[in-house]
């Protein structure tokens, strides 16, 4: 796929353009009951801060600790390029669902403005009501993610990629 960096960095913007918006109203559909119920106006606004913090930690974070991740385990001489490009994504999945998970806890669950704006929250108490939250957003979000990435999300991209640069 991606031969250099600015591919990359081209790879990563399409898949991010398209999974950010996918996972805003996937996560306000589940905190706020339903798809119906979700606030149009807070998911826009939502979305360029998560397309700016999922970008970012594709770029610098995910995407080079999967590729070694998936290359340590995964041979590229050994297995057809499909199964390597599969370990890849799954390798993604699992380093950037819990790191998106972690800035959704903060921006959906209303739990840091209330630390940071209350005097009287501890940091204990904080991390009381954290911890569970991630912990509980990550398991939601890990077989969307993983879904959407495998048969979704990935194939749109390497489509929309290879439309852009025709090899």
């Amino acid at each position: 796929m991606p031969a250099n960096r600015k591919e990359g960095l081209i790879y990563a913007l399409i898949t991010v353009l398209i999974t950010v918006p996918c996972f805003v109203f996937y996560c306000l559909s589940i905190e706020n009951g339903g798809l119906l119920n979700v606030n149009v106006n807070f998911a826009l606004l939502l979305i360029p801060i998560e397309f700016t913090l999922a970008y970012l930690s594709e770029i610098f974070i995910g995407s080079p600790l999967s590729t070694k991740l998936a290359l340590k385990t995964i041979s590229p001489k050994e297995y057809k390029p499909m199964i390597v490009e599969t370990a890849i994504i799954c390798a993604t999945v699992c380093i950037m669902c819990p790191l998106m998970s972690f800035y959704a806890t903060i921006l959906y669950k209303g739990i840091f403005p209330a630390f940071v704006f209350h005097k009287s929250i501890t940091l204990i108490s904080f991390l009381k009501c954290f911890i569970p939250n991630f912990l509980q957003t990550v398991v939601i979000n890990f077989p969307f993610a993983l879904l959407g990435q495998l048969f979704l999300i990935q194939p749109i991209t390497r489509r929309i990629f290879k439309f852009i640069f025709h090899k």
